[in-house]
């Protein structure tokens, strides 16, 4: 029987993979999540999605499949307005500078 080898893994997948700028790539697969959700939750077709966010759904599909790289955090806060969602952005001052990071957190 051949061992199998596991990694423990960090809680970023792209941090995992040594992907650069892993806590970005992180918090917007997160908020493609929301977005998916919010699409769902509506129960929105592709098509009905793409007309409220101002895409094509061809756009909304590769989205939501999570090709997401060339999207701005801005533009996906503005997905979440459109599909009614509320976003909050907060700066607050670290303890150290080691603790300075990107973080996301998002309520129900």
């Amino acid at each position: 029987m051949k061992k199998v080898r596991v990694t423990k893994s960090s809680g970023n997948v792209f941090a995992d993979i040594d992907l650069p700028n892993a806590a970005e790539h992180s918090i917007k697969a997160d908020l493609v999540l929301r977005i998916a959700a919010r699409i769902k939750s509506k129960g929105l077709t592709q098509a009905r999605a793409a007309s409220l966010l101002g895409l094509a759904q061809p756009d909304v599909s590769k989205l939501l499949r999570g090709h997401f790289a060339g999207y701005a955090y801005e533009r996906l806060f503005g997905y979440l307005n459109a599909l009614g969602e509320r976003v909050s952005i907060e700066v607050s001052q670290a303890k150290t500078k080691k603790d300075a990071r990107l973080e996301l957190e998002m309520t129900d």
